[in-house]
């Protein structure tokens, strides 16, 4: 590659002029071009040893440059950062002047210094401004003259080294377009060599992307652009590829277009919309590509043939490297919502898609489970995770419990449990009330799509599982919901059958209710209910107590659910050893003045006369046994 007038390497070309440079960086400019001198002596005389001293000289030379301008940019002193930078931009001219100079030797000094520069010259051309410019140069040269196979290996290496931002953004970008170029020389066994890359890839996009925040904006959008252009690369293969290396290859592409949109979208950018939308709109753009649906993204089961198929492989470990694919699938559905460009983009497809699976149960819920990823995470901000409830609300907007109800949904119930403890934690962590009631409006909604007959052990295994009072509370009051659904049912069947139909059976909401309301008044652990740190959940679940003794006194379901022998439990087990208790906490914080005693109080009036009401209807119902 020869210089010209234009060329980095040229000293006055936006660079410091020959001999203005500050007097700490002309002894290593000397030093570097002094070991630059023996390289190229060495290779004359086919001295390895010295070769190898001198490669190693270069490379030392620039490390210690590079550690000098971050020591310097670490520190007060503008004027010696200047410096330092202007010293590494002069050694990084004098590397590429070398490198573009013709003699008999180069080719073999170029193969040399292949091996130990790359990791030094990004280290240096991270500093910025014109460093970057001449960085980038060097690399397209080693790209250009050098073993497309040599150089994967090598830029793969210096991926492994751990960078401190802000620097490291920049220097994890300088090598990121140089492997882009190498993949794209690459003419063989292009799945075996992709299958190196990527896991060095995405390693550095999870390690610098958790650590970004709103101060790096643009670097970090180069690095999500740079990123993107290994991708772009893999697709420029998959394009001249046919058959099964082809199908093979695409589905590498599209978990790593998933993988990214994942990592992209943990992003702390300030607005994450305008400095990320563009390059998830890109990856969307690929995945279409590959031949991949909104079907595919929405239920998650084009994604798990795919992964399925790499864990297969001779590489079964691959596949570990795309952690979040099943994020990454949900994911791209929402960027689709939430970002313009993607939903003119997408145009119909969704719309369609979205139709497709609300008119198929099973595909339903695996559209909505598959939300569980996003929502249960907390690298996710919360505009994503609102408009991954906006997504839920919308496929679970067509309802037909009734005619499911027969289907055995014990392989569902895992994944939907968990689903509803994502929107559990939206609900009690969100940042804004109309989100937290969106995510109620959610909960609820989900609940509802559970066939009746299994929609109890879902909601116990939800209470159970609970660590709020208040989320507990909620909960309760959605069983309370049942109970008086499924008492108004058997009044209207009552009232159809003339008062003829038999109620010998116990309600099954209202019997099963009880276990609930005794796994809050007598907890398992022993003793009474913790208040008032339960308030909540013990005020619903007297509510719902109440509730069943109303429904269990009226007409001819009287007595069916409540026997003597469980009014007795109620009254000496749950209600009495209760009472002393709110009355005592009553009593104490009655005595202080303080706010947060009047606030116990307060919170502690409607307990109490719960309480009593309870006790009252048991007393009663006790006499007429």
């Amino acid at each position: 590659m020869a210089a010209s007038d234009s060329d980095p390497s040229a000293a006055a070309a936006g660079g410091v002029p020959a001999g203005t440079s500050s007097p700490s960086s002309a002894p290593s400019s000397a030093c570097l071009r002094e070991s630059l001198a023996a390289l190229s002596q060495a290779f004359d005389s086919g001295d390895t040893a010295a070769s190898d001293a001198a490669t190693a000289a270069v490379s030392d030379i620039l490390d210690a440059s590079a550690a000098a301008a971050a020591e310097a940019a670490d520190g007060d002193d503008a004027a010696r950062s200047d410096a330092e930078a202007r010293a590494a931009e002069e050694l990084l001219r004098e590397v590429h002047a070398f490198l573009s100079s013709p003699t008999s030797s180069q080719h073999m000094a170029i193969d040399a210094l292949s091996l130990v520069l790359p990791k030094p010259v990004a280290k240096l051309g991270a500093l910025g401004g014109s460093c970057r410019t001449v960085a980038a140069t060097i690399i397209k040269f080693f790209v250009a003259n050098c073993s497309p196979r040599d150089m994967l290996s090598i830029f793969c290496e210096a991926l492994d080294t751990p960078m401190e931002l802000p620097n490291g953004l920049a220097y994890f970008v300088l090598l990121l377009n140089g492997l882009a170029e190498v993949l794209a020389l690459i003419q063989r066994r292009h799945v075996q060599q992709v299958e190196v890359v990527l896991p060095a890839v995405l390693k550095v996009m999870h390690a610098t992307v958790s650590e970004c925040d709103e101060e790096h904006g643009k670097d970090a959008v180069d690095l999500f652009n740079a990123a993107f252009g290994i991708g772009n690369a893999i697709q420029e293969m998959c394009k001249a590829m046919v058959n099964k290396n082809k199908e093979d290859l695409c589905d590498i592409l599209v978990l790593y277009s998933l993988q990214n949109i994942a990592l992209v979208s943990r992003s702390k950018q300030q607005d994450i919309l305008s400095a990320c939308g563009p390059v998830v709109l890109q990856y969307a753009r690929v995945i279409k590509f590959c031949g991949f649906t909104y079907l595919d993204l929405l239920t998650g089961n084009g994604v798990k043939v795919a992964t399925e198929k790499l864990s297969k492989g001779e590489d079964a470990d691959f596949v570990d490297c795309f952690s979040f694919v099943m994020d990454g699938a949900t994911l791209s559905v929402v960027w689709t919502f939430m970002y313009d460009d993607m939903t003119k983009y997408a145009g119909a497809e969704l719309e369609l898609a979205l139709n497709e699976v609300q008119d198929n149960h099973m595909n339903k819920w695996e559209a909505i489970t598959m939300l569980k990823y996003v929502l249960s995470s907390i690298s996710y901000p919360w505009i994503i995770k609102s408009h991954s409830i906006n997504l839920l609300l919308t496929l679970a907007q067509e309802n037909h419990t009734e005619e499911i109800d027969h289907v055995d949904f014990t392989s569902c119930a895992p994944p939907i449990f968990a689903t509803l403890k994502a929107i559990e934690s939206v609900m009690m962590f969100a940042p804004e009330a109309v989100m937290r009631k969106k995510a109620f409006a959610a909960l609820k909604k989900v609940i509802s799509m559970v066939p009746s007959s299994q929609r109890f052990d879902i909601l116990q295994a939800l209470i159970k599982n609970s660590v709020s009072s208040s989320l507990t509370g909620i909960l309760l009051d959605l069983v309370r919901e049942e109970v008086v659904r499924e008492s108004r049912r058997a009044d209207e069947d009552c009232v159809a059958s003339d008062g003829l139909q038999d109620h010998g059976e116990s309600p099954h909401w209202a019997s099963h209710a009880l276990e609930l309301v005794e796994l809050i008044l007598r907890p398992p652990e022993g003793g009474p209910p913790r208040l008032p740190d339960h308030n909540e959940q013990v005020l619903s679940a007297l509510n719902l107590l109440r509730l069943i003794m109303i429904i269990d006194s009226r007409g001819s379901r009287l007595g069916r659910l409540l026997r003597e022998e469980t009014l007795q439990k109620v009254h000496s087990e749950w209600l009495i050893p209760l009472r002393p208790v709110v009355a005592g906490i009553q009593s104490e914080n009655e005595k202080d003045d303080s706010e947060i005693a009047n606030q116990i109080v307060c919170s502690l009036n409607p307990v109490q006369l719960v309480l009593y009401r309870c006790i009252e209807l048991v007393e009663e119902k006790m006499k007429g046994c």
